[in-house]
């Protein structure tokens, strides 16, 4: 248990002690009479034991619906019973005499079938799910089987047999669940201690023996995720704006936000627009994953492994010796909020539509994204092209494969061409192309369905790649161990890299361009093992080391701007594309300008210095922020049908704990003695004030003389 000492752990033998439960109810009555005192902290302590290592499923909002999960204002409680195969379920939802329940709900069993029957019960006041280890083996995706259905190019308009997936199931194991709206809480223990002593307490007090059922006390849970906002993001962003004007509880609910990260091979003028002659490739990844619950979104597959090797290429390009020669310019772009409905790369396609943006959709001579491609299961890469504008953009997206295909040569990587029958999968481009033909290729290692069976989940982790160290081995050690993971993401950057290349209309040789596995190796080890480590260190600014944890970062959006996702992927790309300069700390916080971005970063520890400090220095890059926040909240059309909606609830707090309850008998009983010792009280108190001078009279000095 991250928070639980081992000295608390072996407290949990009390549990034994059938006092507790009296415990519980008279340490409440105390501490109500002796409320203010630190007293009562004390007996909170020695009642509850904390669950600190949960996470939680929270409320989401679009244009009509709200999807996840809430408690009541002060949180529900219920019985705790263990559900580790399909039978243990029925004395949850009929045999059991104690409900409600809260179910500790093995993660094997955290499947649809299961929440519909818990969902469906009156009796189940909550559900705490125990990750499965190893992942499912059958997979396990709460997302939908059709990803950002209706916000992409195909519609009855356009493409029409392509809308909501008719001819593909992108994500065949797809559940729904994330899109359910249950009305009581879920959390997920992700501390095995913590189940542990959750299971511990059960078998002591809750688990029928004999055939019979358990006695009080019995161990209970109270979760509490109470959720501000209600009913759709119209509804909840209309008292927001109504409430805010008069000052009274201004803020339920928050837009899904953060910043897109770009940069240019060729650094462009960004106060201005580029003219309508300049041509830019533009290439595209999204940052950002999500699962059932808040920000717990590894991503390692539907996201940090394409964006690794997007970096990967950005930096091989960088070192091609004549880049400024090339006369097509190439724009790096990651976005962020993809999985709601493409809230980045909309809001990137707006801006340049509207001209808020230096570059424009007209300089746009091609696009080029990166889905998922770890190839986990081969060493295949499949271009997906659009079928209905690939009949005006023969020519165009004939260069693009032949590009691609050339670039492949002498590397372990093959390319292969979709069906001219196929839909383009979920992707960025779909924003772009809903507003203007563009030749584009979607690079993705399915051909048809994902092979991700652990898409938009809990489960997407370094493992789902086969991301493996040997042991034993130190932080420092695993981040430069080159994995056979680092090894096959890097002949990928290495295809993507001579490919735009050749698509710049690059003069030199092609085939020198090699991506470098050390630096593939660093990023996955840096984006899914351990933030906290040398590298990552020394290439951000100093204000930001405190978000550098001995973890992954999420890879949720979230509300809050920057998320630590893209402050990463922004200083990741900076180091590996931009240049160290000789300016001094003053002059590099002066320096941003309209060409390039200044920034003063930690730099290495001093080899030389006995302390632990570090040798900054001055970066810079071509590397900006633009903004990911959909455009519906800027139009203020908070029910838009044509872009994302995706709102998140406030809420007061986020924690979960058990503790001994009570028979009803005993608790009305301990009710009514507090009751009477609490009228007696008044009583004796009311006696001895109205006697208090006889009571409390001081006798006169029979020895004093009065004069």
């Amino acid at each position: 248990m991250a928070a639980v000492e081992e000295e608390e752990m072996g407290s949990s033998c009390s549990w034994r002690t059938r006092g507790a439960a009296e415990l519980l109810l008279r340490g409440l009555l105390l501490c109500a009479l002796a409320a203010g005192s630190g007293w009562c902290n004390s007996v909170e302590r020695k009642i509850y034991i904390p669950l600190n290592r949960t996470a939680t499923c929270v409320r989401l909002m679009n244009a009509t619906h709200q999807i996840g999960c809430q408690s009541s204002m002060n949180g529900d409680t219920g019985v705790i019973h263990v559900v580790e195969k399909q039978e243990d379920v029925q004395w949850v939802l009929s045999e059991g005499p104690h409900p409600p329940y809260i179910v500790l709900l093995d993660g094997e069993l955290f499947t649809r079938d299961m929440m519909d029957q818990l969902k469906e019960s009156s009796r189940v006041s909550g559900v705490a799910v125990a990750i499965a280890k190893p992942s499912p083996a059958n997979g396990f995706s709460p997302g939908s089987k059709c990803p950002n259905d209706g916000f992409g190019v195909y519609s009855s308009t356009y493409g029409s047999k392509f809308a909501h997936c008719k001819n593909m199931e992108w994500n065949p194991l797809g559940n729904g669940l994330f899109y359910e709206d249950f009305r009581f809480p879920i959390f997920l223990l992700q501390d095995e201690n913590e189940t542990q002593v959750i299971k511990q307490c059960y078998q002591a007090y809750n688990l029928p023996r004999n055939g019979s059922a358990p006695q009080y006390p019995l161990c209970a849970m109270q979760l509490f995720s109470h959720m501000h906002a209600v009913t759709s993001t119209v509804t909840c962003m209309r008292r927001t704006s109504l409430q805010s004007t008069f000052s009274i509880n201004p803020v339920i609910c928050d837009p899904l936000s953060d910043y897109n990260v770009w940069s240019t091979l060729k650094p462009i003028n960004i106060s201005s627009k580029l003219n309508s002659t300049e041509k830019v490739i533009m290439v595209a990844t999204r940052i950002d994953s999500h699962s059932m619950f808040w920000n717990v979104a590894p991503g390692a597959e539907s996201a940090v492994a394409s964006f690794v090797t997007h970096l990967a290429a950005a930096e091989a390009l960088h070192k091609a010796p004549d880049l400024q020669t090339l006369s097509k310019n190439i724009m790096f772009t990651f976005f962020q909020g993809e999985s709601f409905d493409y809230i980045g790369s909309s809001r990137m396609a707006y801006d340049m539509q509207k001209n808020k943006f230096p570059v424009r959709l007209e300089n746009i001579d091609c696009f080029l994204e990166l889905g998922q491609i770890a190839l986990r299961h081969s060493s295949v890469l499949w271009m997906h092209t659009d079928p209905l504008s690939q009949r005006n953009l023969s020519v165009q997206l004939g260069e693009m494969v032949a590009a691609l295909k050339n670039s492949a040569s002498g590397t372990q990587v093959e390319v292969q061409e979709v069906g001219s029958s196929q839909a383009l999968p979920p992707s960025s481009f779909q924003r772009f192309l809903r507003l203007r033909e563009i030749p584009g290729v979607v690079l993705a290692d399915h051909n048809t369905s994902f092979q991700n069976r652990y898409y938009q989940s809990i489960y997407d982790t370094a493992e789902n790649i086969r991301l493996e160290y040997p042991s034993p081995m130190s932080p420092e050690e695993a981040l430069e161990y080159v994995t056979k993971t680092a090894e096959s993401l890097a002949e990928v950057a290495t295809v993507v890299a001579r490919a735009l290349y050749q698509l710049a209309e690059g003069s030199g040789n092609a085939s020198a361009i090699q991506a470098d596995p050390r630096t593939v190796t660093r990023m996955l080890y840096g984006f899914l093992v351990r933030t906290n480590n040398s590298w990552f260190q020394s290439i951000i600014r100093p204000d930001l080391k405190g978000i550098l944890e001995n973890e992954p970062t999420p890879y949720y959006i979230a509300v809050s701007k920057p998320v630590n996702a893209t402050y990463f992927v922004h200083y990741v790309l900076a180091n590996l594309t931009g240049t160290v300069t000789n300016l001094t700390k003053e002059q590099c916080s002066n320096s941003d300008g309209d060409l390039y971005e200044y920034a003063w970063v930690q730099g290495p520890q001093d080899p030389n210095s006995t302390t632990s400090s570090r040798l900054p220095f001055c970066v810079r890059s071509t590397v900006h922020l633009t903004s990911a926040s959909s455009p519906a909240f800027e139009l203020r059309d908070w029910g838009s049908t044509e872009y994302s909606t995706w709102t998140e609830s406030r809420w007061k707090e986020l924690h979960a704990r058990i503790f001994l309850v009570a028979s009803k008998q005993l608790e009305i009983v301990t009710l009514i003695v507090g009751i009477i010792i609490l009228i007696v009280s008044f009583v004796a108190t009311y006696f001895i004030n109205s006697k208090a001078d006889v009571l409390f009279a001081t006798p006169r000095d029979s020895g004093a003389v009065a004069y």
